[in-house]
């Protein structure tokens, strides 16, 4: 007596589709990122004031932000429909060559955001409003 078990769920085969749509964007989010970085650089290299400092550590975090999803979301993609539901596959997944690039390149990816949160957005103080 065989019983049918479906392989993956609706739900997974979803968010693996969805995911499949979102990793596509990544290298068009990574250039931009790259661009935002270039920009803090360049306002670093020439001494520019900290709310312009502050303005492109931002700008330049939102970037990463966008950059690390579509890059998450390659990683789900590239581990399989299954990946979604069975955390054994999931494991098996990052042990590809193909799995393990998309890790090194969201652990990349988030080791520069903390960077930049905790070291490349300047603190402002903010303005005390004069009491009479």
């Amino acid at each position: 007596m065989a019983f049918f078990r479906p392989r993956v769920s609706r739900e997974a085969e979803v968010r693996y589709h969805a995911d499949q749509e979102i990793s596509k964007s990544f290298p068009e989010l990574l250039d931009k990122a790259r661009e935002a970085e270039e920009t803090l650089r360049v306002l670093r290299a020439a001494a520019a004031d900290e709310i312009e400092l502050m303005a492109a550590g931002r700008a330049f975090d939102r970037a990463l932000t966008d950059a690390l999803r579509a890059a998450e979301a390659g990683q789900r993609a590239t581990f399989g429909v299954k990946a979604y539901d069975d955390r054994i596959a999931r494991r098996k997944a990052k042990a590809t060559p193909a799995g393990s690039m998309w890790t090194s390149e969201v652990d990349r990816l988030r080791t520069l955001r903390e960077d930049n949160r905790m070291w490349g957005i300047p603190r402002v103080p903010r303005p005390v409003p004069a009491t009479l």
